[in-house]
């Protein structure tokens, strides 16, 4: 890869837009609001930051996340120099914003999915990354970029959510060295790790006491999952980003080899969320048109949630656990 050739295309633009995917996490959010950060500081250029879904409350703390618009608030017609999208795995994953990906006269899609389609004029595609904020430190630093204290927090911010605070399997010793660096500009672990993992509301907690303790357990408490239903979600007025998390203290449970969330969207839609200790469920997942990682992934299913969780069940008799 030639940085010099992102160096010039950011340069040249006149006008900037960047995309985070449907149903933002961590990473996408924080490596939108770092890029976006980034090119203020270094390039002095007014840049657009896009949202599918609301940003859940969270990351609300995230510098420069009030930027963000939401996508119905754009002109759809309106054509950009430069689009670029931050952790987005595949085209589906912008939903309607591919419509101005599409328009644009030049796409870069940075990511670090091993499923990642390379869909754009410009793939900054790093599976063996921790996260994508990891991959945007890393071309930040090729390119002598100067790196804020407000950058920084978002990159960390990416890093720590994507890594599950350092506790997943993507965790890397260049992982370890990159939020060393984003510490030294300023970083303090504790208040971002506060903001993520310690300020769920009340509501929150008691929803997720309600699934775990609803669970289905399967083939010697080897599987383990949850069916969620939006009447739950609004009998205790839980946001959009209530089962963060979820698929993660299922899969703790030392028996659970695979675990998974089937979150209904519609009577005819639901969303997986599939964690596990071994086995690729990524692969699962891409047989859905899903996909993300090997232990982490997800997709959504057109059937209701009965129907959804039972076809990643048989999916699963396939695989030896």
């Amino acid at each position: 890869m030639d940085w010099s050739q992102f160096h010039y295309i950011i340069k040249s633009s006149k006008n900037i837009l960047i995309i985070s995917h449907l149903n933002p996490d961590g990473d996408t959010l924080g490596s939108m609001c770092g890029l976006y950060s980034a090119i203020k500081d270094n390039y002095r250029k007014k840049t657009d930051m896009l949202l599918m879904s609301n940003v859940p409350e969270i990351f609300k703390f995230i510098p420069y996340i009030a930027e963000a618009k939401h996508f119905d608030k754009y002109d759809k017609s309106r054509e950009y120099d430069l689009v670029i999208n931050v952790d987005v795995a595949s085209k589906d994953r912008m939903f309607e914003s591919e419509i101005l990906f599409n328009k644009a006269k030049f796409t870069i899609n940075i990511d670090h999915h091993i499923t990642n389609e390379n869909y754009a004029d410009m793939n900054l595609v790093y599976p063996e990354a921790s996260s994508t904020g990891e991959v945007l430190y890393q071309l930040m630093n090729k390119l002598h970029w100067k790196i804020s204290l407000e950058t920084a927090k978002c990159l960390y911010t990416a890093i720590l959510t994507d890594t599950g605070s350092f506790r997943f399997n993507n965790t890397t010793a260049e992982s370890f060295e990159t939020v060393s660096q984003l510490v030294k500009k300023g970083v303090i672990p504790a208040e971002i790790y506060k903001y993520c993992y310690e300020s769920n509301t009340k509501e929150h907690v008691q929803f997720q006491a309600h699934c775990i303790s609803n669970a289905v357990f399967s083939d010697d408490n080897k599987i383990a999952y949850c069916l969620i239903y939006k009447k739950d979600m609004e009998r205790f007025n839980t946001a959009e980003d209530c089962t963060e998390g979820l698929a993660e203290k299922l899969r703790a449970i030392k028996s659970v080899e695979v675990s998974f969330i089937v979150k209904q969207l519609s009577s005819s839609a639901s969303k997986i969320s599939m964690r596990s200790q071994s086995i690729d469920v990524s692969s699962i997942c891409a047989k859905f048109g899903g996909g993300g990682h090997k232990l982490a992934a997800g997709c959504i299913i057109k059937s209701n949630v009965v129907e959804a969780a039972q076809k990643i069940l048989d999916e699963l008799k396939h695989t030896e656990l």
